[in-house]
């Protein structure tokens, strides 16, 4: 069964939404700044939008896949957002990376608006979007949880409703400190073994299935023996994350010390100009504790 549905973002991760959405016969308008963003998925048959607005009229689903609280909230409620589009009843479906409590703020305000929202941050990035297979945390009422599951169901193979609005965000800064601390482990590893000389290429296959394994190592370890550095996803957005887990863990008290110092690290990256790079770009701040070139 097909969805109408509108997308307000574009970029690497709304972009591959979009397109996933498509691939499944979705009805699709899309609104984003930038042209060619939207040019991209209108060349596989969506239909552009003039501003989120228009783009979520008519629409039963708005998917918002934006950068931060304040561009998700100008979006939705400034001068030309999607409350001013949208018919009573819409279900905004916000799979950006923000802040819990101004997911909860703008939940209720929308709720004011006669709208309901699901905070449905993801995990898997681009490539599992494009098969699929996104791993999706939700916060929100029950009912709209279980509704915004025929969009989503699109592309999410694990979608779980974690509790009211702004629980899919919180579980979402949990999935990153793990993220965050696994890359600099993964990576720091795989310094090792190329410096005492073992095959890194070589370790997933050694060590799959035993306790170290994970997707993080099937996946990275590879990638940083081989230097491959491709990207699909950004070093600046764990940093963004990192910051907001920082956030809610001085909010509840919560001793974070490894999660400080991965935080450190990513910021020294974003310093020497790799904040744009995919985390694989963290075997440069091993090799440059080592001070090689």
């Amino acid at each position: 069964m097909s969805e109408t549905i509108a997308l307000i973002g574009a970029g690497a991760m709304g972009g591959a939404i979009g397109a996933r959405l498509l691939e499944t016969g979705n009805a699709l308008t899309v609104f984003d700044l930038d042209a060619d963003r939207v040019a991209t998925l209108t060349d596989r048959g969506a239909t552009a939008a003039a501003s989120a607005a228009d783009a979520a009229r008519g629409a039963e689903f708005v998917i918002t896949s934006l950068n931060s609280a304040a561009i998700v909230e100008r979006a939705v409620f400034g001068e030309g957002g999607v409350a001013e589009g949208a018919a009573p009843g819409t279900l905004i479906i916000d799979m950006s990376s923000i802040d819990p409590e101004a997911t909860r703020e703008m939940a209720a305000r929308a709720k004011e608006a006669g709208l309901a929202w699901v905070d449905s941050p993801l995990s898997g990035g681009a490539p599992k979007a494009a098969t699929g297979e996104l791993t999706l945390m939700a916060g929100g009422e029950a009912a709209d949880v279980e509704r915004a599951h025929r969009a989503l169901r699109h592309v999410a193979a694990n979608y779980t409703h974690m509790g009211g609005p702004g629980a899919g965000q919180t579980t979402k800064l949990i999935n990153q400190v793990l993220c965050g601390l696994g890359f600099l482990a993964v990576a720091e590893a795989a310094q090792l073994a190329l410096d005492a000389g073992v095959d890194a290429e070589k370790i997933p296959a050694a060590l799959k299935g035993g306790r170290a394994d994970s997707a993080l190592l099937q996946e990275y370890m590879p990638r940083y023996a081989t230097k491959d550095y491709r990207r699909t996803g950004r070093i600046d957005n764990m940093v963004k994350d990192l910051h907001a887990v920082q956030d809610l863990a001085r909010r509840t008290t919560t001793a974070m010390p490894m999660t400080a110092l991965c935080l450190e690290i990513h910021r020294l990256l974003t310093a020497a100009g790799l904040g744009g790079e995919d985390q694989a770009m963290a075997m440069e701040f091993f090799k440059g504790v080592k001070g090689e070139g």
